[in-house]
């Protein structure tokens, strides 16, 4: 359970990281300006800045996708260990309760079996 706890913690991290990452991208992007006015070159320059922040950022968005379905599956397996755990528990508790139970009746008749000699005893 501890482990699953882990990756828990982990996953979360990772998608801190994911969302930190697509802000700084998106912030990246409304950083740069377009030339108004210039020569052709620094244009398609812009032009292909621009485009290569929509790819980061587009790669960031799908990488923000899968570190949330990486928690939502580490909190799924984590709920499962937790029920397999509790489980594990209660049977133990059963079992040793069950122990208790054992002893108590062999504590009576152990307890009967001294009383039938003690009265055996004095009839003599």
């Amino acid at each position: 359970m501890q482990k699953s706890e882990q990756v828990v913690q982990k996953a979360n991290a990772d998608l801190n990281s994911a969302i930190t990452a697509l802000e700084t991208s998106y912030s990246s992007l409304e950083g740069l300006d377009s030339p108004k006015s210039g020569i052709m070159s620094k244009m398609l320059a812009a032009r292909a800045l621009v485009d290569s922040q929509r790819v980061i950022i587009q790669h960031n968005s799908e990488w923000v996708g899968f570190a949330k379905n990486q928690v939502s599956q580490a909190k799924e397996q984590l709920k499962l260990d937790t029920i397999e755990y509790e489980k594990f528990n209660y049977l133990e508790l059963q079992e040793i309760e069950k122990e208790i139970k054992k002893i108590k009746i062999q504590e009576a008749k152990d307890l009967d079996e001294i009383a039938l000699m003690t009265y055996g005893q004095k009839n003599k």
